[in-house]
């Protein structure tokens, strides 16, 4: 039993003429027909594999040379905005300042104008009211004057007398004022 083993081995490595021509010819037969049958068509399609590769390498470069490019006009087109949005905050701020400028200066003007106002107006009631004391005092004194001279004298003369009298009051009183 041993044996057909060894035969069957030795078949493996037995030099057959025969076959290897066979062998030989059934290669180059296979050969021809795969280099005009398949061949061509697969070196064609592998070739146009590669064009499509190098093209989409090509277009893959061209879109990021042209991202990054938009980027930076990105870029460009943020710090303008943001530059611009600091000039108008700036401007928008030194228009609320001046406008608060004119408001102050406005509301100064108008308070001054009416101080002025409420001054003149104390002044003229404090006229009216010194000319009314003054013709209370000239009505008293001319009473008093006829009631102790017990005598009445003629209407124009006694204002006249009445009116000097109360002319040198006020002088009298301020340099009263002033002494003390």
């Amino acid at each position: 039993m041993l044996l057909p083993n060894v035969l069957a081995a030795s078949s493996f490595v037995e030099v057959r003429p025969g076959l290897i021509f066979w062998t030989i010819v059934t290669f180059v037969i296979v050969l021809i027909v795969l280099r005009k049958a398949a061949w061509g068509p697969i070196l064609s399609l592998v070739e146009e594999r590669e064009k499509q590769i190098a093209s989409s390498i090509e277009a893959a470069k061209r879109e990021r040379a042209e991202a990054e490019k938009l980027l930076a006009d990105q870029k460009t087109a943020i710090a303008e905005a943001r530059r611009e949005a600091q000039e108008m905050l700036r401007r928008n701020q030194q228009e609320v300042e001046k406008f608060r400028e004119e408001l102050m200066a406005k509301s100064r003007k108008e308070a001054e104008e009416f101080k002025a106002t409420a001054q003149r107006e104390i002044e003229e009631q404090k006229a009216k009211a010194v000319a009314e004391v003054k013709a209370m005092a000239v009505d008293l004194a001319m009473e008093v004057a006829g009631k102790l001279i017990n005598e009445r004298m003629d209407e124009p003369k006694h204002r006249a007398l009445a009116e000097q009298f109360v002319q040198s009051l006020p002088a009298k009183g301020a340099t009263e004022r002033r002494a003390s």
